[in-house]
């Protein structure tokens, strides 16, 4: 059922967010669980949230079992400032556009190296891959080349598996429902002496709605730590994602028989060392495996298969000097090489290295008062050298309750092997193409409740974006030609009511256009909202309810290429969980309640509504 009404998009988004709260009560009796206490994406050192100068946000495992939440994209979706749009139902690629960036100008950082680069595409994993019982979420706004590289144009994303604690625990869940959904997880944690380890796997088939649309996931992520001295600590983390993908394309299309395939590994060993009092050192020596897959049958011809294989080494190492008080100085060094091999347009086989060099101090010239600066160098052997650079301030008030907070910073992205070295009969890649380049300045205030209960945030951003890559007049070759600017506001509350009951809410007002053109960026809503309220009713039962709202966004008609207006949506779901005993969990969720009808990228269909049920067992 498609809802219409001739009341403004906005006004009916507030309207049923009015509903959810009405309908969930403000008594309970379990206490509601603080919130983080450290964030390390925006300063690569651990900091308290009220000390950072950037835009922050965390989503912890515990608030995405609250809210029954697994898949990665429905997860970063809740985020300000971070529409994220799917290409058609559970397991088709999606694009993410943190701040307005371009989907390929946010950098994925996992458990401490990048997944993506300009020739090595996330659209696949974000689209199929789970967040696990051991993950948590970071999301860093605004530029961050300084600190991580290219690609951290419109910000960071960083998917990081946590250590084990405590005495050992487990637990085992099931769940089926709606468009023939079946899946499942493990997940074992703990820790003992002095060592700990954390494990998590997910599995499960849809057939979603489309002919052709199934969609079959894994996903298994493993963290090792041990304690060798009082001085040094190890580890070790291993994520997989393997999915495949049924792919009718858009609805004008409906493909009976395409199917896309990808494997993602992604292995990392570490150490944390205290050289002495006042200095530390961290290094991370990872490696990351895709291979994606695309076949597409042809009658009375061969089967047409398009190859992706990815590979990336990656040395990582860090060090941090406090011996000067009120002062925190890190250095580093980044080295990675990667080898791209693409059979598909321009049949791409491609190796790239990169050295990079960074450092940052972090000043606090007075106990309310939190300063950072730095630089950064990149250097390919494909291209040449990026310089970057980055300075945030946080001023704390009354009483650390309230806080002021600015960023400036610079990025840039580098030219994919595609856009370099391409070539087909129709096209001759650039090697004199230069990085695209961003400036961006944030500044906003956070306000924090009394016991830790909660933050209420608000910000305005700036980004202009130059030398952005894209085709010449004659299609043929690719130039830096293009300009583009992102500006908007960004709103968050993420609230624990009285009476175990909380509120999580953002919205995004966004401007985003290409300045060369004229035109509006493609599939940015220029309203973009997210709310979740949750309560739990005693006796092991709890509920909640959530809504999601994009509106006034261009997009491209399927059919005919042409420009058009995207349709406004509103998407609401519910959750309810019942806790048998101590051990035993009953759960229940219907996503898109009200049968809204709807396409987040025009021709491709979002699914309608289903319920779902499972239970969880822990040990």
């Amino acid at each position: 059922m498609k809802i219409r009404s001739s009341a403004p998009a906005w006004r009916r988004f507030f309207l049923r967010l009015a509903v959810l709260a009405a309908i969930l009560p403000a008594r309970g009796q379990t206490p509601p669980v603080q919130l983080a206490p450290f964030v390390t994406s925006a300063t690569r050192t651990p900091a308290e949230p009220q000390t950072v100068g950037s835009a922050v946000d965390v989503i912890s495992a515990a608030d995405l079992a609250r809210r029954q939440v697994s898949s990665l994209a429905e997860a970063l979706g809740s985020v300000s400032g971070a529409p994220l749009f799917a290409s058609g139902a559970s397991g088709a690629v999606a694009s993410l556009f943190l701040r307005g960036a371009n989907s390929n100008q946010t950098l994925f950082l996992v458990d401490g190296i990048r997944l993506n680069d300009p020739s090595t595409d996330y659209q696949v994993f974000l689209g199929g891959a789970c967040v696990s019982a051991c993950d948590s979420l970071e999301i860093a706004h605004g530029p961050q080349s300084t600190l991580y590289g290219g690609e951290a144009m419109g910000g960071v994303v960083s998917l990081r598996a946590q250590r084990g604690t405590g005495a050992a625990t487990a637990r085992v869940s099931a769940e089926a429902g709606s468009f023939g959904t079946v899946q499942g997880a493990i997940a074992a944690q703990g820790e003992r002496g002095a060592s700990a380890w954390n494990f998590s796997a997910q599995g499960g088939h849809t057939d979603n709605e489309r002919a052709n649309n199934s969609f079959d996931s894994a996903n298994a992520t493993l963290r090792l730590d041990r304690q060798v001295s009082g001085r040094v600590a190890v580890g070790g983390t291993l994520r997989w994602f393997h999915g495949v993908y049924g792919d009718p394309g858009d609805r004008h299309t409906n493909d009976p028989d395409n199917v896309t395939r990808e494997e993602n590994l992604l292995a990392t060993v570490f150490a944390d060392v205290k050289l002495a009092d006042a200095w530390t050192g961290r290094a991370v020596l990872g490696g990351q495996d895709r291979r994606f897959v695309a076949e597409s049958p042809r009658t009375g011809r061969a089967t047409a298969f398009t190859v992706v294989k990815n590979r990336r080494a990656v040395l990582d190492a860090q060090t941090s000097h406090t011996g000067v008080e009120r002062n925190r100085m890190t250095a580093g060094v980044t080295a990675e090489a990667n080898h791209t091999r693409n059979t598909g347009f321009g049949d791409i086989n491609k190796k790239q290295g990169l050295l990079a060099i960074f450092a940052q101090d972090e000043w606090t010239p007075r106990d309310d008062v939190f300063l950072t600066a730095g630089v950064r160098s990149d250097d390919f052997d494909t291209f040449g050298r990026a310089t970057t650079w980055r300075a945030t301030g946080a001023w704390l008030l009354a009483q650390r309750a309230f806080k002021l907070r600015a960023s400036y910073g610079t990025a840039f992205r580098s030219p994919s092997f595609l856009d370099l070295y391409g070539t087909s009969a129709f096209y001759q890649g650039n090697p004199a193409l230069r990085p695209e380049q961003a400036r961006g300045w944030d500044t906003g205030a956070d306000f924090y409740l009394p016991g830790k209960r909660g933050a209420v945030s608000a910000t305005w951003f700036e980004t202009d974006f130059t030398d952005l890559i894209a085709s010449t007049a004659n299609f043929r070759s690719v130039e830096n030609i293009q300009r583009a600017r992102t500006r908007g506001a960004e709103f968050s509350a993420q609230v624990l009511l009285p009476g175990a009951a909380g509120l999580r809410a953002s919205y995004t007002y966004l401007e985003a256009a290409n300045l060369t053109a004229g035109t509006r960026l493609l599939r940015r809503p220029r309203h973009s909202a997210n709310a979740d309220a949750w309560h739990d009713f005693g006796r092991g039962v709890s509920g909640g309810a959530g809504v999601a709202f994009a509106a006034r966004r261009r997009d491209v008609d399927a059919k005919t290429f042409r420009p058009i207006d995207g349709e406004d949506y509103t998407v609401v779901r519910m959750y309810a969980a019942w806790q048998v005993s101590t051990r035993f969990t009953l759960k229940a969720r219907v996503e898109n309640l009200l049968g809204e009808k709807y396409e987040e990228v025009n021709g491709y269909p979002a699914l309608g509504a289903g319920a779902f049920a499972g239970a969880e067992w822990r040990f």
